[in-house]
């Protein structure tokens, strides 16, 4: 398999602002000691791609943190491994001076020089607003067999319950997969359809030259102005995906999507398939210390922590505290939050390096979670 992956860091920031203000959508933290760029490439990696390209848009310095040169993927490498590719200002027809992307198509653009250099027959697309643990392989061995110029992982959702982002596209194929259709999701849509994941699989040399005439004639769309636009001329498949899948669409989805990894079967639906683990990066913390008072049920607890009061049906990141006579049930506590004692929190979501002083109570709704900001003390 010849191939190399391309990442879209920013693509969705603005679905959940409170969280990717000060960070990219890619370095969200999420399930006690991940960030969700963790899953895309893992997803990469497992499936035997060495050489990524990760598109930057703003605020990315976390992301420059967290990916460190890519040792925890096993993409420190001379030869591949991570290739951070900068922000670009716009100077393409149609698309304004000196202007950020705003679309993926616009990424890919600016990412040209990249995708040209590359030897690989194939690219693999992602966004990071996803989480799953798919394997890519068998995706592209289907691209593969289908003599595709383009495929579209796609998976089965009920549009009614599934929180689906506004920029989603609905796709429609026929028996063989190939698609006929492709329809930007809106909430007239209802039932249940095949969404994309926005996981996409392209030939190279076709994505190079659907690209270049992007930039000539000015379009900003990949799926109105590419795909629909095609679909009749090139071949384009989807691959139907049945494992589990959840977009990231806003702070109450953020919330659910941490939430089911309490679920029976749902955390091992991700972490634990066979030969493909997800993977972050390394921090060696000291166990998490439990005293005598303290209760824990139905909870994801990381190392580093100190528990001295009651967990229940909670996400605790690192190096977090609870207090004596504390009680923290339904929430999310992100790394290094302090909570004192006699505290009472539920349907909570602490940022990082927050501080909860003694006997203050904390409620938000799963539908509405009480979010507290980075760095605040309360």
């Amino acid at each position: 398999m010849s191939a190399v992956g391309l990442v879209f860091t920013n693509i969705h920031d603005q679905n959940i602002p409170d969280l990717t203000r000060k960070r990219t959508m890619a370095s969200v933290p999420f399930g006690c000691r991940y960030r969700l760029i963790d899953f895309t490439l893992s997803n990469m990696v497992n499936s035997g791609i060495t050489k990524v390209g990760v598109i930057t848009h703003n605020n990315y310095q976390s992301l420059l943190d967290h990916l460190g040169t890519g040792k925890d993927w096993d993409l420190a490498r001379r030869s591949g491994g991570i290739k951070l590719l900068p922000p670009f200002i716009a100077s393409h027809a149609g698309m304004g001076a000196n202007k950020l992307y705003t679309t993926r198509l616009e990424a890919m653009m600016g990412a040209m020089d990249f995708i040209s250099r590359c030897n690989e027959d194939h690219i693999v697309l992602s966004d990071c607003d996803a989480i799953s643990n798919i394997d890519l392989s068998d995706v592209i061995k289907s691209h593969k067999e289908n003599g595709a110029d383009i495929t579209i992982v796609t998976t089965k959702v009920d549009t009614d319950t599934f929180e689906i982002s506004a920029g989603s596209a609905v796709i429609t194929s026929d028996e063989n997969n190939r698609i006929s259709d492709v329809v930007h999701y809106s909430r007239r849509i209802h039932g249940i359809k095949e969404i994309s994941t926005n996981i996409i699989v392209a030939n190279r040399d076709y994505l190079q030259n659907v690209v270049s005439d992007a930039i000539a004639h000015g379009y900003t769309s990949f799926y109105s102005d590419v795909l629909d636009r095609n679909l009749l001329r090139a071949n384009y498949f989807v691959y139907h995906y049945s494992g589990f899948y959840a977009q990231i669409n806003s702070l109450a989805g953020y919330y659910s999507c941490n939430m089911k990894l309490l679920e029976k079967g749902i955390g091992d639906a991700l972490f634990s398939q066979p030969n493909r683990p997800i993977l972050t990066k390394v921090r060696n913390s000291a166990p998490t210390r439990y005293t005598g008072d303290a209760k824990v049920k139905n909870s994801l607890i990381a190392d580093g922590c100190l528990i001295e009061g009651t967990v229940e049906n909670s996400i605790i990141f690192r190096g977090v505290k609870v207090g004596k006579g504390s009680v923290v049930k339904n929430s999310i506590l992100m790394q290094d939050t302090v909570v004192g004692n006699n505290v009472n929190l539920g349907c909570v979501v602490t940022d990082k390096n927050v501080l909860i002083k003694d006997e203050r109570t904390l409620s938000g709704h799963s539908t509405l979670p009480f979010y507290i900001s980075k760095g605040t003390m309360i």
